[in-house]
């Protein structure tokens, strides 16, 4: 069973996918939608992805301020997770800090030499790959009880 990686955005959810044996984070594609309020389409291709990859866990990333305070983001990104809870029942969902995620995969991008369009077109999904791999760290080296659903607070 795989894990899934979800960088909520305001137009554009990266997502993130782990190996069978939840080792190693893979970006997947990034799931572009006009509107925020528009999901039906986004929900209904993770639900494609969770039944194409038996997909058991999907870890979202909270946008908290540096500080740790919540932000208004996390409140949408709250929101988004309940109704993923509502539509995949099975599933089990984790919030993950997600702070400077982003900087960190357009450093990442750069340093591996993209040119600017591709690391605007790829960044959500490579935010995706980090938040997945942060919480595969946590998972494999200890801090995570994988039995227990106590991942909600970050």
């Amino acid at each position: 069973m795989r894990i899934l990686g979800l960088d909520y955005g305001e137009k554009t959810i990266g997502v993130a996918i782990s190996d069978p044996e939840g080792r190693f984070a893979l970006g997947l594609e990034t799931l572009r939608r006009p509107r925020e309020e528009n999901l039906k389409e986004s929900v209904h291709r993770i639900g494609d992805i969770i039944k194409e990859y038996d997909i058991g866990e999907i870890v979202i990333g909270y946008p908290r301020h540096m500080d740790g305070t919540v932000s208004e983001r996390c409140e949408k990104t709250t929101a988004f997770m309940q109704r993923l809870e509502r539509t995949f029942k099975r599933v089990r969902f984790v919030l993950q800090d997600e702070r400077l995620t982003s900087v960190q995969a357009e450093k990442a991008m750069a340093l591996a030499g993209s040119d600017r369009r591709s690391i605007k077109s790829a960044v959500d999904m490579n935010s995706a790959v980090i938040i997945l791999g942060t919480y595969l760290d946590r998972k494999i080296h200890g801090g995570i009880d994988p039995h227990k659903n106590n991942e909600r607070t970050v």
